[in-house]
């Protein structure tokens, strides 16, 4: 069953691509589309998407929206890419793919070829957030294996390869579906002016970075709060610090709100004090980008700006319901109140009529929880009775909280809208009014990929110092013999700043010729990255090299089946070598590659196996415990090689893994034990389970069949089954034992035998005599007697026998404590013959006394009592008490002889089962009793 998905791709803030693709296009369960960016795709109507193939594995394709079959998308990256990986972001595009623990970040500028992402050597990343993309540089946040819930900021050269870090442990949140929030902010409507905030020692403190994250600092705190009163906090022990979430609801703003047409206004969320305060949502205000701040109000508000920031709305943010809004047209100095309705209603969302110029919005809501939305339309328009001149502006310059008036190396001029004057800004106000460059310092240039600030070293300042994994005079990868590259200083130049002259950082890099390196890190895989394969399939090498130059490479590549080729140069296995395997096995393929400078090699192994159907596994049902238990698996097709199985056993999480088809397992403990047999050969995997019963002792009789059911046995499991059940009917039915006691299991193989299992009644006891089991004797007898058989095909019957009718069933018994009751039981049947013969020797003591009646003679042997059953035996029990010596008061008569010849210890369990005609007295005697007996 095909699943279609429609996903909804946000692009930028102001702009949303949605793409709904059915199953007659793509005959995918996935699908992550991106539509095109306007002047870095040639074509506007192509998709980027991320696929799933039918292998389950996911690619990065691109098509024409107008024909988007599966056959016409073309794959932009060769190989897989992680789901969700996919993200085209102005003149970038990313992808990840994770190969065992680690996973390698790839990016494409301007549409060119992919290139591994570089970060610091160590950083190791667990996750990567793209924050921003303007102004043809990379901004992002990464997780570092050490860190758990903050993220380093780090920031890229123009292509987006190489990585420096900016900031240190920024603060995240995970969302639900497991996206991630990092608390970073890009200020709208001022380049290179961020917000973040910083996580250290389980505090969150708010920085502001004028130069993108070149310097970052805390922000200043109001001097006076709402109410015109002075403020009790002074730095650095008390900043002003905001909370930088993005609003659940997509119709109201998040906590903190900018804006392109009204730079420098900024309102946010937060509080003062040492650090931030989660419950605290005070709301601050700047109109100066930063440098100082006001309370405007002491709750959290929905915040909309109309008119370029010429009119700002606010409507509390609360669960009950309300009729009035606020609004400021001087920049949140002074605010009005407006009764946008006359019946109170739930406010769900705020929104304003498109462009920046507009003075209309619209709140809607409800009057109550069951009633329906509610839309109040708000005009601010006649609040204003003219347009604009230039004699309503006036200009401000952009500084940092210090006072510097130079930017990213620039001076700027701003207009902004006279506190005096009450007029519309219109569609044809810009704020920018004038910039000038600066002259260049070290506050432009920030450190060079490999390169990092000692915090901890004061006296060296700034100092950009070299990472001890990096070389800054080494050669780039890409470096070819006849071109030159420069040696970094350990800096680069802010991008974005606009600065000249002055300091150049940059200026003492040293100009090298490229070295005839030789080939390194070379790397062979194939495509779809399945190293098992089936016979016929077609296989895609790649190979890869990361350094030396392939120019003046030879490649010797061997497909380890005979076939070798030579390359001169890796432009030709850009081509990707193509070949197929036709014969089961293991193929080692190798790559030499050489040049005048050194050589590398690359090994691959390939699997040519066919895919596992089934797995079969033989263990017998019944075992004994602590016995040695054999498991076998029996794999379809049988020529299928390499392959690992997986033995899971009762509860045990952690499988045993074997190459060998067999195990050999030991139970410790009575009960039902499951056990699991997983096979897997690289390409697929089948798996078997059985159930074995452990046992402390059972009987097992061996058996045989008539010859010619040889003929009709398939030697498959299935059969064996159905046999074993047949024969175990038969027998429960012939012999009146319970046909839960019995256990069948054929035994694989010709000619065809079985085993049959006897298991313990459900009653026994620890004092079971394990000497004599009568269902034994039944069941021997049923067989003997030629009574139990069944009808094949054809109506061929099968005679079922004993496999040796002169042996005894084996024990399951494996416990040494068996052996030990046996030599106890032993030993008392020993004692009890001795006492015995005592006893007979002194018959003549009172048989010669007529005067002793039958009840006397009752009471002289109280341990033993008779009852005479009809048709039936005459059973003695031995009560445990202490006696004194006596002897038969009359001479042996024929009971008495028969409770002699007849002495024998039979399962106390089960002397209500009938076991044949018998005639006399049985003595039934068990070990316990005995023993009491004799110790008296």
């Amino acid at each position: 069953m095909c699943v279609c998905v429609c996903v909804c791709v946000c692009v930028c803030v102001s702009m949303c691509f949605c793409v709904c693709l059915c199953c007659a296009l793509f005959l995918t369960p996935y699908l992550l589309a991106f539509r095109s960016v306007p002047e870095v795709d040639t074509d506007p109507d192509l998709v980027h998407m991320e696929m799933q193939d039918t292998s389950g594995g996911f690619l990065y394709v691109t098509c024409l929206i107008q024909n988007c079959s599966d056959k016409m998308v073309t794959a932009q990256f060769l190989g897989k890419i992680d789901r969700d990986s996919l993200a085209v972001q102005n003149e970038y595009i990313f992808v990840k793919v994770t190969t065992g623990n680690r996973t390698k970040h790839y990016v494409s500028f301007k549409r060119n070829e992919f290139v591994q992402m570089r970060f610091p050597k160590y950083a190791l990343p667990k996750d990567v957030q793209i924050v921003s993309t303007d102004e043809s540089q990379v901004f992002l946040a990464l997780q570092e294996w050490y860190q758990t819930d903050v993220y380093n900021l780090y920031q890229s050269d123009p292509q987006g390869v190489y990585y420096s870090m900016v900031l240190e442990n920024v603060r995240s949140t995970k969302q639900p579906e497991e996206s991630v929030l990092i608390d970073i902010l890009e200020v709208r409507g001022v380049k290179g002016v961020f917000l973040a905030n910083q996580k250290v020692d389980s505090k969150v403190t708010t920085l502001i970075t004028y130069n993108k994250g070149r310097n970052w600092e805390p922000l200043t705190p109001p001097t006076i709060d709402m109410n015109g009163k002075p403020v009790t906090c002074k730095p650095p022990d008390c900043q002003l610090h905001l909370h930088l979430r993005w609003a659940d609801n997509p119709y109201v703003s998040g906590t903190v709100h900018t804006k392109d047409s009204a730079p420098g206004l900024i309102m946010g969320a937060g509080n003062i004090g040492s650090h931030l305060v989660e419950y605290k949502e005070e709301m601050y205000i700047t109109s100066d980008c930063g440098k100082t701040w006001t309370q405007v109000f002491e709750e959290e508000h929905h915040i909309l700006y109309l008119d370029h920031g010429g009119v700002i709305v606010a409507i509390k943010d609360t669960s009950i319901p309300l009729k009035i809004l606020k609004f400021s047209i001087d920049e949140g100095r002074t605010w009005s109140i407006h009764n946008f309705t006359s019946t109170s209603v739930f406010v769900d969302g705020v929104l304003s009529e498109p462009g920046d110029e507009t003075l209309v919005m619209t709140v809607f809501g409800h009057i109550s929880y069951r009633s329906d939305w509610e839309l109040v339309k708000v005009d601010f328009r006649q609040s204003f009775p003219r347009q604009c001149t230039e004699a309503d502006y006036d200009s401000w310059k952009l500084t940092d909280q210090q006072g510097e008036k130079c930017i990213m190396g620039q001076e700027r001029t701003f207009r902004k809208r006279k506190d005096t004057s009450f007029c519309i800004k219109g569609k044809s106000y810009t704020s920018a009014l004038t910039s000038k460059p600066c002259q260049c310092t070290e506050k432009d240039f920030n450190c060079d990929y490999g390169f990092e600030r000692a915090q901890n070293l004061k006296a060296e300042g700034d100092r950009c110092f070299a990472d001890f994994w990096h070389d800054p005079d080494a050669p780039p990868d890409d470096c070819h013999i006849g071109h030159t590259y420069e040696s970094s200083t350990g800096y680069r130049k802010v991008i974005s700043n606009v600065c000249e002259g002055g300091v150049n950082k940059q200026q003492s890099a040293k100009q090298h010729n490229c070295p005839l390196l030789p080939p390194a890190h070379l790397q062979l895989g194939i495509k779809g990255q399945m190293l098992a394969v089936a016979p016929g399939d077609d296989i895609t090498f790649i190979l890869h090299q990361e350094q030396g130059d392939t120019s003046s490479t030879k490649y010797q590549v061997d497909l380890g089946d005979g076939v070798r080729a030579i390359y001169q140069n890796l432009t030709v296995t850009d081509e990707p070598i193509q070949h197929r395997y036709d014969t089961l096995g293991v193929y080692r393929v190798t790559v030499r590659a050489e040049n005048s400078a050194g050589h590398d090699h690359a090994t691959l192994y390939i699997q040519v196996t066919a895919p596992l159907q089934e797995v079969h596994l033989e263990v017998v049902p019944i075992a004994g415990k602590n016995q040695e238990v054999n498991l076998t698996a029996t794999v379809l097709p049988s020529e299928a090689n390499l392959t690992v199985f997986y033995w899971w056993i009762g509860d045990d999480l952690q499988p045993k893994l074997t190459l060998e088809r067999s195990l050999v397992m030991r139970f410790t403990e009575p009960g039902e034990v499951s056990v699991t047999v997983q096979a897997s050969n690289g390409r697929s995997m089948v798996q078997d389970s059985r159930t074995v019963r452990v046992f402390d002792h059972f009987q097992v009789i061996p058996l045989s069949f008539s010859r010619n059911l040889d003929r009709f046995n398939p030697n498959i499991p299935e059969w064996r089954e159905d046999i074993g059940q047949v024969v175990t009917k038969i027998l429960a039915k012939i012999t009146g034992i319970p046909q839960d006691s019995l256990v069948t299991m054929v035994k694989a193989g010709l000619p065809t035998t079985a085993d049959l299992y006897v298991l313990p009644p459900e009653t026994t006891t620890a004092k079971r005599s394990v000497f004599v089991d009568k269902r034994i004797a039944t069941i021997k007898q049923a067989l003997n007697e030629n009574n139990v058989s069944f009808i094949v095909r054809g109506g061929l019957q099968v005679l079922v026998s004993l496999a040796d009718p002169d042996a005894g069933g084996r024990s399951g018994a494996a416990s040494p404590g068996v052996w030990a009751l046996a030599v106890i039981l032993l030993l008392s049947l020993i004692a009890s013959g001795a006492f015995m013969l005592y006893k007979f020797k002194r018959k003549d003591y009172k048989s010669h006394d007529p005067l002793l009646r039958t009840e006397e003679r009752s009471l002289i042997h109280p341990w033993l009592h008779f009852r005479k059953l009809p048709g039936r035996n005459v059973y003695a029990q031995m009560h445990n008490e202490k006696e004194q010596e006596m002897t038969s008061p009359v001479s042996h008569s024929e009971d008495t002889q028969n409770i002699i010849q007849g002495e024998e210890f039979i399962d106390d369990d089960l002397d209500s089962q009938t076991l044949g005609n018998h005639s006399g007295v049985v003595l039934s005697i068990n070990s316990r009793e005995l023993h009491s007996y004799l110790t008296s």
